[in-house]
């Protein structure tokens, strides 16, 4: 199998990822990845493809091939990941990269080798402008340990307080999933109303 960029692991749960950024502007210790378990097999599926792609390939980071590429449903890939909470900010050294089958280097260690080799800072390796020069805000909604473990670890099974909650972090998940599809199915073709 050829070597992949942007593809990796959350080291402490061996759940996979993909980076999008591999630092943040002002936090070089920090990157954005969508982690892919859990995602519905149509946005799954094309993120994988493109991740695959040449296109993908050749960018600097992920996340300009994900800002220039469309789901199926028509949605920029990019934009329909942030908004939908599948971008998460992590450590960078929480995070392996793995190009290829049993190889695997830390994202903080690839991060100082592209820096030492481009001679710059590694805050310099960070996409100061989103893309198409719009800011990208990040919102954590908790500090990034607990952000990274309630979204990539499985629920303790014989415990069902802490089942009961991620059933019901998940139920939360798709309803907000199933609104912003109602939202996105008005807006392209608004519900007729019935004159009584």
């Amino acid at each position: 199998m050829a070597e992949l960029k942007h593809v990796g692991r959350i080291k402490a749960t061996n759940k996979k990822v993909l980076v999008a950024y591999r630092t943040l502007p002002g936090e070089s210790g920090s990157a954005l990845v969508v982690p892919t378990e859990n995602m519905p097999d149509i946005y799954h599926d094309a993120v994988i493809n493109l991740v695959e792609s040449a296109a993908a390939q050749e960018a600097y980071e992920f996340a300009e091939a994900l800002d220039r590429t469309q789901f199926p449903d028509g949605s920029r890939m990019l934009p329909w990941l942030h908004h939908n909470g599948r971008l998460i900010k992590v450590p960078t050294d929480a995070v392996e990269m793995t190009p290829t089958t049993g190889f695997g280097i830390l994202l903080s260690e690839l991060n100082s080798i592209i820096a030492e080799q481009r001679g710059v800072a590694i805050d310099d390796l960070a996409l100061h402008e989103g893309i198409n020069d719009k800011k990208m805000e990040v919102k954590p909604t908790a500090t990034v340990t607990d952000t990274v473990a309630e979204v990539l670890t499985e629920p303790d099974l014989n415990d069902p307080v802490a089942t009961a909650k991620h059933y019901r972090s998940q139920a939360d998940k798709l309803a907000k999933e199933a609104a912003n599809f109602r939202r996105m199915a008005e807006e392209l073709v608004p519900t007729k109303k019935k004159i009584q």
